[in-house]
C-alpha cells in the first residue's frame, strides 16, 4: 500500500489509523475542535474544499457516516456526489476500479468509500491517479478510521487526557471495525488500560488488540472504568446470528444503570450507533446524564471536516497547474 502521507507528512489518504503518528492524530483533533459547533449554533461555512469534488461511494448501509461526510464536504465548499449500490453500475457487473476510473475522468478528487470487502481501500490507493485521495468510511470488520478519531475526540473533550484512562469496549469485538480503529487511536495517543469485554465467541483472536485485557464478565470489565463504549451485535457479519438471543444477551452483557454504577463516578458512556436498545444498552443509560452518544454524532461531522481539509491541503500542493 502507498503511504497515507506525502513526503512533507501531509495526509494523503486515510484508510487505517495504523502507523499514523500521534502528532498527526492530534493535529486532526485540534482542527476538528475549530470546526465543531453545538446544535443550535450556526454551522461552520468555509472554502477549504473549493474546487474539490468529493464522491461518497457507500456499498453498505449507513446513516451517520454517510450523512456526516456529505455535510462535512458541503460545509467546506466541495462539490459532492453520492452513490450507493442500488444506483451504481456495480450491480451490472462493473468492478470497483472501473467505477473509480470513470469518476476520475469526471475530475473527482476524493473518494469516500464504504465496502464490505476487506482490502478494497488499500487496493484503490495503489491504483488511483496520483492526484486522487481515498478515505475509508468503513472497511469490512477491519477499520473505520474516522469513527476512531471522533471517538477519541469525544473522550478528549470530557477527560482532557489519554494517559492513565481506563477504557472498556463491550460487545461484539470480533466483528467490529469501530473497536479496532478506536483501540488503535487510543494506543497511539497514550492509553494503556484498554479492556475488551464480551462473550468468548465474540472476542477477537489472541493476536489482535495487543496489550488489551480481556474479560468475559461485563461487571469485571467495566469496574472503575473512565469510559464505557458499548457495541451492537453485528449479525450481518456472523453465520450464527440466528442463534443469538437478544434478551439473554441483555441479561448477561447489557449496560444498565446498576452495572454502570461499577464504573468510575464520572465515567462516560459511548456507542457508535446504531443502538439496539434493550440488547446492548438500556434506554435509561443511553439517554442518561453520562451518555455522550449524541456528542459522538456531532463530533463526527467536525472530524470528517478536519480529515477532508487536511487532505485538500495536501492535494492542493500536488495539483497540476492550469
Amino acid at each position: 500500500m502507498r503511504s497515507q502521507t506525502d513526503s512533507a507528512g501531509g495526509l494523503r489518504h486515510l484508510v487505517t489509523l495504523d502507523g499514523l503518528p500521534r502528532s498527526l492524530l492530534t493535529a486532526i483533533l485540534d482542527r476538528a475542535e475549530s470546526y465543531r459547533r453545538i446544535p443550535g449554533q450556526p454551522a461552520y461555512e468555509g472554502r477549504e474544499l473549493a474546487a474539490i469534488t468529493v464522491a461518497n461511494l457507500f456499498f453498505e448501509p449507513s446513516t451517520r457516516t454517510r450523512a456526516s461526510f456529505d455535510l462535512a464536504a458541503r460545509r467546506l465548499g466541495a462539490h459532492v456526489l453520492n452513490l450507493d449500490l442500488q444506483s451504481s453500475s456495480r450491480v451490472k457487473g462493473e468492478t470497483m476500479l472501473d467505477t473509480i476510473y470513470t469518476l476520475e475522468a469526471m475530475n473527482t478528487d476524493v473518494f469516500v468509500i464504504r465496502d464490505s470487502e476487506a482490502g478494497m481501500p488499500e487496493f484503490l490507493i495503489d491504483h488511483v491517479a496520483p492526484h486522487v485521495s481515498v478515505i475509508s468510511a468503513g472497511e469490512a470488520h477491519l477499520s473505520h478510521p474516522t469513527q476512531g478519531l471522533l471517538d477519541v475526540m469525544t473522550i478528549r473533550t470530557h477527560k482532557r487526557r489519554f494517559e492513565g484512562l481506563k477504557v472498556a469496549i463491550v460487545g461484539d469485538i470480533k466483528h467490529s471495525r469501530v473497536a479496532r480503529s478506536t483501540a488503535r487511536a487510543l494506543a497511539t495517543l497514550g492509553t494503556t488500560d484498554l479492556r475488551i469485554v464480551g462473550p468468548q465467541r465474540l472476542l477477537p483472536g489472541e493476536h489482535e488488540f495487543p496489550g488489551a485485557t480481556r474479560f468475559t464478565r461485563i461487571e469485571d470489565g467495566i469496574a472503575a472504568a473512565d469510559v464505557v463504549m458499548m457495541l451492537r451485535i453485528q449479525k450481518e457479519r456472523m453465520a450464527e446470528a440466528a442463534a443469538l438471543d437478544g434478551e439473554a444477551y441483555f441479561r448477561e452483557y447489557g449496560l444498565t444503570a446498576k452495572r454502570l454504577a461499577l464504573a468510575a463516578d464520572d465515567a462516560i458512556v459511548m456507542h457508535p450507533g446504531p443502538m439496539n436498545r434493550g440488547v446492548e444498552i438500556d434506554s435509561a443509560v443511553a439517554d442518561g446524564p453520562r451518555s455522550v452518544i449524541r456528542e459522538q454524532v456531532n463530533n463526527g461531522v467536525a472530524v470528517r471536516m478536519a480529515v477532508l481539509a487536511a487532505i485538500a491541503a495536501t492535494l492542493t500542493r500536488h495539483r497540476r497547474p492550469l
